[in-house]
């Protein structure tokens, strides 16, 4: 006769498999878990241990590290005096605007603010095409699909929603949400991969994720980050299979969506990491932050090899991104302007004034031909 199992060693056994699974996940075994601790393996010693490894390791990375970038770019022809004004602003946001992406079509934008709404414009003619109202305020994260047929967007909700679009501008889109991604704190940047069914998220929960859209599956989960992550950033290639995130533990790391492993860390800023953007190639990297400096990282050299930084710069910088060629790095700053950095010889080419608030967003089109920026001041100015 089969008789039910006390409850309490029914939830006795159920902790046994929670504890087997959570040794798993972390790669340890069962027989590591019960070891004893060494007389030795006091946590300052553990410290100390890998203060070690980390200074060992930074001298490796030392011992290749034999010329400067600006000293290679020497030779290379300066840029001339170029002029880039405003072309379009775009007015309709109540509040701060907080995040904007590009259309691959290079014409519209979808832009998100602290006042709940979330647009999608059309770059040429300043129409607004959509307006989808969150149930939150702070919409910190918005993003283009690959097609174009959809945005996601989300915030303070800790939640990433995606909304389908349609040409009828009078469809009601909140009726047709759908609610993909769910962290346990705000939702911090967002970036569909090369596709529309999936997407990759970042949060203040310290973690990154990747996503599926129609089921609303946990794919990949990424932990590494010992603080909030700010920022996200998907390879440039089709196949890319890697991204970056910054974050407010200064540090900037490159994951493996396969896998979920961070396959290299660089940990060289003063303060939180705002931005981080891959290099046209997909060799390098820059990263805009709160230190007031902006930093190109190489990859495959494996270490920083360039800082975009003057002594009169003193606010943050938020947002930054590639010229199409790789040759010019734009940085949003908190003192309301953009400053335009030669990317080789690291010098600032050009400074625009324009926004009357800090520049929270920049993104430069798909076709390199324009960028739009995203300010405090409510507004979104197209550049060229």
């Amino acid at each position: 006769e089969l008789r039910p199992l006390p409850v309490c060693l029914f939830f006795k056994e159920c902790e046994q498999q929670a504890f087997l699974v959570h040794l798993e996940r972390f790669s340890i075994s069962p027989e590591m878990a019960t070891q004893e601790v060494q007389p030795n393996e006091t946590l300052s010693n553990l410290k100390a241990e890998s203060d070690t490894l980390k200074t060992k390791l930074e001298d490796e990375r030392a011992k290749l590290h034999d010329v400067e970038l600006h000293q290679v770019a020497e030779k290379v022809d300066g840029l001339g005096q170029f002029i880039m004004k405003t072309r379009r602003t775009l007015k309709g946001h109540g509040n701060k605007v907080l995040c904007m992406d590009w259309c691959k079509d290079k014409r519209r934008i979808v832009s998100s603010s602290q006042d709940g709404k979330v647009i999608v414009w059309d770059a040429f003619t300043t129409n607004k095409e959509h307006a989808v109202t969150m149930p939150c305020t702070w919409v910190m994260a918005c993003a283009y699909a690959p097609s174009g047929c959809a945005v996601a967007c989300g915030g303070l909700d800790n939640k990433c929603s995606v909304y389908p679009l349609s040409l009828d501008k009078n469809e009601n889109l909140a009726a047709k949400k759908k609610s993909v991604a769910m962290h346990t704190n705000y939702l911090s940047a967002c970036s569909f991969t090369n596709s529309d069914m999936q997407i990759l998220t970042s949060s203040g929960d310290g973690t990154c994720a990747l996503w599926d859209v129609e089921s609303g599956q946990l794919l990949q989960s990424f932990h590494g980050h010992a603080a909030d992550v700010l920022c996200l950033d998907l390879a440039p290639s089709e196949t890319g299979n890697t991204f970056i995130s910054g974050g407010c533990d200064k540090k900037a790391n490159v994951w493996d969506m396969r896998s979920g492993q961070c396959i290299q860390s660089f940990e060289t800023h003063e303060s939180d990491i705002n931005s981080v953007r891959y290099y046209p190639s997909g060799d390098a990297f820059a990263s805009g932050s709160d230190d007031a400096t902006c930093r190109l990282y190489d990859l495959r050299a494996d270490r920083e090899v360039a800082i975009y930084s003057k002594e009169s710069i003193i606010f943050g910088a938020s947002s930054v991104d590639f010229s199409l060629s790789g040759r010019l790095l734009f940085g949003g700053y908190n003192d309301y302007t953009i400053n335009v950095w030669d990317v080789l010889k690291g010098t600032r080419v050009s400074i625009l004034f324009g926004h009357e608030n800090r520049v929270s967003a920049l993104r430069v089109s798909p076709d390199g031909t324009a960028f739009c920026s995203g300010s405090w001041d409510h507004t979104l100015r197209v550049w060229a």
